[in-house]
Order: C-alpha cells, then structure tokens, then sequence
C-alpha cells in the first residue's frame, strides 16, 4: 500500500510541476505522444519509401508501430493498423510488400491491400531478407541447444533454479537459456515461403546474428544467391565473455560448406554486403580482441584474387554503417565527426593497392544535424534525420544537386506549437592544451540577463559520441524546457575527435575525461546568466560513474547529482558484469592482477565516499546485467549512512534504459522533481 501511495503521489506531483510550466514548451507527457520514426525499405526504382512509426499508449503501458508508405512525389498512405506492432522486410519480385507481424512474413500490395501470411513456422521466425533472385529468403529463428533445468530434474516440477557451469549466463537484459538463434534459408514464390528452412549452422552452440542486439544487417546474400555471409561469435562461456572474436562466415548453399572469412582478425567483423556486381564483400572490422570501442573500419576481401583490404586503415574515424553504390565503385558510409553523424562517400580506385582514404573519401553531407540509417536509390540517399529539437523524420538527398528535402513530417502538428531549445556549440580550452568541443543547450525564450540554473549532463559509454540526437530519456530539449542551462561536453574518450582523443579513456576512467567535466561546467558557469550556485550534475551508466565520481571531487561546484544505473565500485562490478572483455580494456584488467591499480583504487568512486556532501538521487533498473543493481544499493546506503540527502528509484522490470511509458514518466517525475527541488529558488 505504502508502494502504490509513493507512485500515485509522484504521478501527481509530475503533473504539478507540468502545470507550472510556460505553454508551448516541450514536456515528459509531449514527449511520449510523439510518433518515432524510423525508415524501413525501397523499392527498386527508387520512387516508395516505406517507413514504421511507433505510437504508444500510455493507459496500456505499450507502444504499436504501424507501416507507412511515402512516394517521390509526396503522396503518404497507412498499409498497416490495428493493435498488432509490423515492420517491414523489403519488396518482393512481383512488387509486393513483405513485412514482419506476430513473428511471421506477410506480403501486402504497394496501397496496402491484399494481405496474405507468408510463413507459418513453429516458434517464429526473424531478421529476413529476401534473396537477390527473390526465390529465396534467409531468416533466423531459435533452435535447441541444451536441456533445461526441468528437462534435467522431472521429478521436480515445482522446482524453480537456474544451473550455472560457465561464464555469460547473462547478457545485457537476457538470462541464458536453451535456445540459440540460427540462420536459415528457405525457397520463396513471392507470396509464400516452402518449408521450414534449412539450417546453415546445424548442431552449433552459437548464435547468428550476436546476442542481444544483432540484427539483420549481419546478414547478407551473394548477387547470385547461392551464398550467405553472416556474422557469428564461435565461442562459449568463458571465452566468449572475454573475447570480441567475432567473425563473417560464407555458407555455400550447394557444397553446403562453411569458410571462415576472417578468420586471421582478432576483434569484431560484422556487418557483411556484396557489391552488387559480385567482385567484392565488404564488412565492418575491429582489430584488437576485446576492445569494444575500437576503430571500425571498412575491409574489403576481392573474389578473384583473394586478397583484403583495409579501405579506412588511414583514416583517423570510425565506420558506422555503409552500404554499396549500384555502379560497384562506391560506397556511402556514415560516420560521427567533429559530435555530427555525417554521410560520405568512398570512391575505389582502379587498382586497390593504390587505397588512399585521403583522395578516396568525400564528405558528402554538413551541419549540425545528424543523419542516421540510410537506403540508396540510383538518385538519392534516403535517409533519417534528427537534431536536438526534433526527433527523425525521413529525407531524401539528392547526390548531384548535393541537397536535402523532407519526405515525412509525421511529428509537425505538435512541434509547430513547441518552441526549440537555443543550442549553442563552443570550444573550451582543456587542462592538457587540448579543445574540446561543448554543447550547450537554452531555455526557450532565453533571457541573457536573467540568472538560470546549469545541469552539467555526463556522457555514457563511455564511448559513445554525444551528437544532436533526439534520445526519448535523456531529452536535452526538455531539460532546457524546464529552465535549465544543459552543458554537454564531448569530453575524452568520445568518438568522432580521432582515434586518440577516443582511446585516452581506457584504464583512465577517473582521469582526463572526469576533468574534462568539470572544465567544461567552469566554462559555462562563468557565463553572466549562469547561476552557479545553482548547478547539478547527471548521467547514466559511465555517465552515473561520472556523477558518482564527481561527488567526491567537485569541491562545491554542485548542488544537486542524479546516477542512473552508473557503476560505484569497480571491483565489485568487475565480478558481476557480464561482458568481461569490456571490463578487463577499460579497467586494465581484473582487480587481483593489481590489487593497486588505478582502475580499482583512484578511479574507483568508492574510494572518495567520505567527501560526499551533496544531495544525490540514483535510479536503476533491475534487470540491468551490465552495470548491475547492487552498485546503485551499495552507492545509496554510503549516502545514507553518511548523513547525505538521498533516494533511490528501482525498477524491477527494467534494465539498463527505461522503456516503459508509465517508468519513464515517473522517472522524469522523480530526475525532475529531485533538481527543482535543489536547483530553483
């Protein structure tokens, strides 16, 4: 009961703090009636778009996506409604549309009529892709690897445990099970798959694509479709838990054989594509096993002489996503530079031992909006779009004229009446002769002569690239449009600044890039409309590390600190994480290497709890299995036996990230609540 009143006390006090707001400004309830965007596929002509928007209901607690379709000419039509989430596949041959809903491939017309389920498969089936020749499709489904624990003690059926023998029981989000995703291939009419599907990995202990978040893109067939590339991790437990091995795998569909296609490359290589003519596969590849932040390149292996080669080894950025030009002699890639995911082309030369990525590449795209998943047309890039102040929304660059125009504006009704936080971009100056780039975000309706309250938002990761992104939990409009001066720092160990600005953060977690923070909230708290008396500090995951870390060294600079799911003791959750090999290239290694190591003692936040002075709120999810939930309990009862203001938020059915609408609004009630409590007068 006591729970139930906490809940509905907060839900009111979230809608108090809404009803004190000026009008026309972005808020958590807005937020949530906003459609998300995402771009789907192309036909072959380039000429329709299909894309998915995600509603949610937040009386259900769910969000449904739905399809829609877009032409060239601007005309914009719904296919798919109802309650049931669909996504799309691609085109068929014959011109019909496949997509994906309750686990099974459907096909419809172009104007959405005529709907007909195309497969029929036991236990579902995912990450399809239709075959060049479109008389074949690849698709993943889970198969059995292994006896449950019911299946290992029958006589106990109301036992209820999880048997444990090696490393990565967990992962993410998932607990292990008896299941493992395997690719598949089937015949295809068009209209209906035959079969249940072949599978190319049979009797594997292994999943394709990479568990949890790999998709289809680490999948791939051959022009001639009597190939599959696909990408694999082929280790288990305790090796796999401390190695990025992953490799591109070629299953030849008539020998029914298998070549390890990289297998000479330690790191990560995903994310296979043939060119269209068959000459080449490019993929994505990482060097150093176990560093999961490396530089991701562009390697390419030619058929014909069975040579590769590295198209970005001498380019100082890493490699989003990329994709073949129809000619066979390009490739557009995306890319973070300078805090912006930007577009670019690479051009090949006639003869690949002449690769020069300083002649070869073209920017292609500017500006300080961002672009995000792209399909190629032979005309266009067709893409999504996003910045600071708006979330996606689909566009189409025209390569030649080298312009963009808007093909959706799903979201226009309601942000015609939002009025845009002022974002600012500057240099500051760091405490190592350095520049490093900030985002500073304003007030609708900035006043330079009023005195406004900063929030100094620290980055996860923690490499991860702070860009005019658009995120649906930590929202830079909706902190400005509660009043408050947002400092965004692109502090060390980012991406887009360079491959050394990236690397300097491994084994210094508390070093440079912590004072980086500082440096860039002292910049902006000398601002005249700054009050810095009035600064907080907030972050998740390294972000909530950071925050955590800040607490013991900030020396007055804030008055308030938000932690979310952010790591305290480093030793403690050295034992408890589950990806090892990011924990032993970011903590130099496991704690009884060095029982003195930095890592473990300086850059531990545990180690400074008893200059804890400030009132901290931390949040976390229970279901996190990457930064654990004893961190946020250790961290919260050193605060409170400490004598320091404090609260704690858990939520027991999520994980690293807050998804669930009603979550999210009680946690912006509470990260909210918790700052105009000790920020504003």
């Amino acid at each position: 009961m006591k729970r139930i009143t906490t809940i509905l006390l907060t839900i009111i006090m979230a809608q108090t703090l809404q009803a004190g707001k000026p009008a026309g400004v972005m808020t958590p309830e807005t937020m949530w009636k906003l459609g998300r965007v995402s771009l789907q596929a192309v036909s072959d002509d380039g000429q329709t778009i299909i894309y998915g928007v995600t509603r949610y209901d937040i009386t259900a607690n769910k969000g449904t996506s739905q399809l829609f379709c877009v032409t060239m000419s601007g005309a914009t039509s719904q296919l798919t409604d109802g309650d049931k989430s669909a996504s799309a596949v691609g085109f068929t041959r014959q011109g019909r549309i496949a997509y994906m809903q309750d686990g099974q491939l459907w096909t419809m017309a172009r104007d959405g009529s005529g709907k007909k389920q195309a497969s029929n498969i036991e236990g579902g089936i995912s990450n399809v892709k239709i075959s060049p020749k479109g008389d074949a499709v690849l698709f993943t489904r889970d198969v059995k690897y292994r006896e449950t624990t019911a299946e290992m003690y029958p006589s106990l059926p109301k036992a209820n445990a999880i048997i444990v023998e090696d490393l990565m029981y967990r992962h993410w989000n998932q607990w292990e099970d008896d299941m493992v995703s395997h690719v598949f291939y089937a015949p295809f009419d068009g209209e209906k798959i035959s079969g249940s599907g072949t599978d190319i990995m049979p009797g594997e202990p292994y999943d394709s694509p990479l568990s949890p978040m790999g998709g289809a893109e680490q999948l791939a067939w051959s022009p001639d479709g009597m190939k599959i590339a696909y990408t694999c991790k082929k280790k288990t437990g305790a090796q796999a838990a401390v190695s990025t091995d992953a490799d591109i795998y070629i299953y030849d569909i008539v020998s029914k054989q298998t070549q390890n296609l990289t297998e000479g490359n330690k790191g990560y290589d995903m994310n296979p594509a043939w060119s269209p003519d068959g000459r080449f596969i490019a993929w994505t590849s990482m060097e150093e096993d176990g560093y999961e932040a490396d530089k991701n390149d562009i390697k390419l292996y030619e058929w014909s002489t069975g040579k590769t080669y590295n198209l970005t080894a001498r380019w100082d950025e890493t490699i989003e996503e990329f994709a073949w030009e129809r000619t066979s002699d390009k490739i557009i890639f995306r890319t973070t530079l300078n805090a912006v995911e930007q577009l670019f082309e690479y051009r090949l030369p006639k003869t690949l031992a002449a690769i020069d990525p300083h002649t070869s590449i073209v920017q292609l795209t500017k500006g300080d909006d961002c672009k995000g998943a792209f399909i190629l047309t032979p005309k266009f890039i067709i893409a999504e779009r996003y910045d600071f102040n708006r979330p996606n929304e689909i566009v189409a660059y025209d390569m030649k004229k080298r312009t963009f125009r808007y093909l959706t504006d799903v979201n226009g009704d309601i942000f015609k009446n939002i009025k845009p936080a002022v974002v600012k971009k500057r240099l500051v100056p760091t405490t190592d002769g350095k520049q490093m780039l900030v985002w500073e975000l304003l007030p609708p309706d900035f006043d330079a002569s009023k005195k406004y309250p900063a929030l100094l938002f620290c980055g996860g990761g923690p490499q991860n690239a702070i860009t005019p992104s658009y995120s649906f939990r930590w929202n830079f409009q909706l902190m400005a449009s509660n009043g408050y001066v947002v400092i965004v720092p692109n502090r060390r160990g980012l991406p887009s600044f360079g491959v050394r600005w990236n690397e300097e953060i491994s084994g210094q977690w508390g070093g440079q890039a912590i004072t980086d923070l500082m440096t860039a909230s002292d910049a902006i708290a000398a601002e005249p409309y700054v009050d810095e008396t009035r600064m907080g500090a907030v972050g998740a995951s390294y972000g909530g590390y950071s925050v955590y870390m800040l607490a013991g060294k900030h020396q007055g600079r804030y008055k308030a600190f938000i932690s979310h799911c952010g790591t305290f003791d480093n030793r403690c959750w050295y034992g408890t994480t589950e990806e090892i090999f990011f924990a032993n290239k970011d903590l130099d290694g496991p704690y009884w290497k060095d029982y003195r190591a930095p890592s473990y003692n300086e850059f531990s936040p545990s180690s400074y709890v008893e200059k804890w002075d400030t009132p901290i709120l931390i949040i976390q999810g229970q279901q996190d299995f990457r930064v654990p939930e004893n961190q946020s309990m250790q961290a919260f009862q050193a605060a409170r036996l400490r004598g320091i203001e404090s609260r704690m938020v858990l939520f027991p059915d999520e994980c690293h990230w807050v998804l669930k609408p009603q979550n999210s609004l009680l946690w912006h009630a509470e990260f909210y609540g918790w700052l105009d409590k000790y920020l504003k007068k």
